[in-house]
C-alpha cells in the first residue's frame, strides 16, 4: 500500500495554501475536453491541492442538467476549488434587461462562485459593463471580466536572422481591429473599482504562443493592474513556463487540466518539469 504525501507550501518558497489570492491555477473544465464526473473526481483527488478554480468554458453548463452541474460544483467545493461559469453572459442580452439578474441568481443556486464576463462579446457601453459587475457582486458572487487584445499582425517583426540592412518586402497591413492597450487597461481598472475580483486576459494575440508573446502588453497590464488582480490564459506548457520564469510563482494562470502538474512543478523553486521534485522526500511510503 502506498501513502502519498504532497509538498507543503511556505510563503517564501512558492505561495500560501488555499484559498490563495495569488499564484492561482484555474483549470479548464468541460467543453474543450470532455470530462466525465468520474474523471473530474480523479483529477481533483490527485491534484486538488494544486487547483484553485474550475471553469466551465464556452457556456458548456448551459447544455447540462442542473442536477449534474450541482454535483460538479459540490465536488469542487469539497476540494476547496471555486467554480466559474466561463463565457456565457453575453447570450443573455437578447432576453431583456432582467435576464442577467436572473442568471446571477441561478448561478448562485447551482453553486457557482464566479461569473466571467467576456467584454468583447458583450459589446455594451462601459457603464452597462460596470453595472453587470455590481449586479454580480450584489448577488454574492465574484466577478471576473475577460478582455482580449487585438493588434495588427503586420506590426510584429519578422522572425529569423537576416543580414544588416537587408531589404524586407513590405507586409500588407491586416484588417484586424487594433486595440488601444491603455484604453483596455483603463476599462479593467474601472471594473476593479466597481468590485471585480480579477481581470482575465485571453490568450489570443497576446500569449497564445511562447514564440510570439506580446511581452510589452503583458508587462503593461501587470504593471498597471497588479499581479494579484490579473489572470492570463496559458494555451500550452511553454507559455506557462515563460510566465512563471518572468513573473514568478505568484502569477495567476488559466490552463488545461493536463497542464496542472507541469505548472505546479514550474511554480516550485526552479524545479523545472521534474514531477518528483514537488513531492515530499517520502512520496512513496511502503
Amino acid at each position: 500500500m502506498s501513502v502519498y504525501r504532497w509538498k507543503s507550501f511556505h510563503e517564501n518558497e512558492d505561495r500560501p495554501e488555499k484559498p490563495r489570492r495569488y499564484g492561482v491555477t484555474e483549470m479548464r473544465g468541460p467543453h474543450y475536453t470532455l470530462l466525465t464526473q468520474n474523471v473530474l473526481q480523479d483529477i481533483l483527488e490527485s491534484k486538488g491541492q494544486f487547483v484553485d478554480g474550475l471553469k466551465f468554458s464556452g457556456g458548456s453548463h448551459s447544455l447540462m442538467s442542473k442536477a449534474f452541474i450541482k454535483e460538479i460544483t459540490e465536488m469542487a467545493h469539497k476540494h476547496d476549488v471555486y467554480v466559474s461559469t466561463g463565457q456565457w453572459a453575453e447570450h443573455l442580452l437578447r432576453q431583456g434587461p432582467s435576464a442577467f439578474k436572473e442568471y446571477v441568481q441561478e448561478c448562485k443556486q447551482l453553486g457557482f462562485d464566479t461569473i466571467e464576463l467576456n467584454v468583447g462579446s458583450l459589446e455594451v457601453p462601459e457603464e452597462v459593463l460596470l453595472r453587470f459587475v455590481r449586479l454580480i457582486k450584489s448577488g454574492g458572487l465574484k466577478a471576473k471580466p475577460q478582455f482580449s487584445v487585438k493588434f495588427n499582425k503586420s506590426d510584429i517583426p519578422i522572425a529569423g536572422d537576416r543580414a544588416f540592412g537587408a531589404h524586407i518586402v513590405p507586409v500588407p497591413r491586416s484588417s484586424e481591429i487594433v486595440e488601444d492597450i491603455d484604453l483596455l487597461i483603463r476599462k479593467a481598472e474601472r471594473c476593479l473599482e466597481a468590485g471585480a475580483d480579477m481581470i482575465m486576459i485571453e490568450a489570443d494575440d497576446v500569449c497564445k504562443y511562447a514564440d510570439s508573446l506580446r511581452t510589452d502588453f503583458v508587462a503593461k497590464i501587470i504593471g498597471r493592474l497588479g499581479l494579484e488582480k490579473t489572470m492570463f490564459e496559458a494555451s500550452n506548457s511553454k507559455t506557462s513556463e515563460w510566465f512563471v520564469k518572468r513573473y514568478g510563482p505568484r502569477v495567476n494562470l488559466f490552463v488545461d487540466h493536463s497542464q496542472v502538474m507541469d505548472l505546479e512543478c514550474l511554480r516550485g523553486s526552479s524545479l523545472g518539469k521534474n514531477h518528483a521534485s514537488v513531492l515530499g522526500s517520502s512520496y512513496f511510503l511502503f
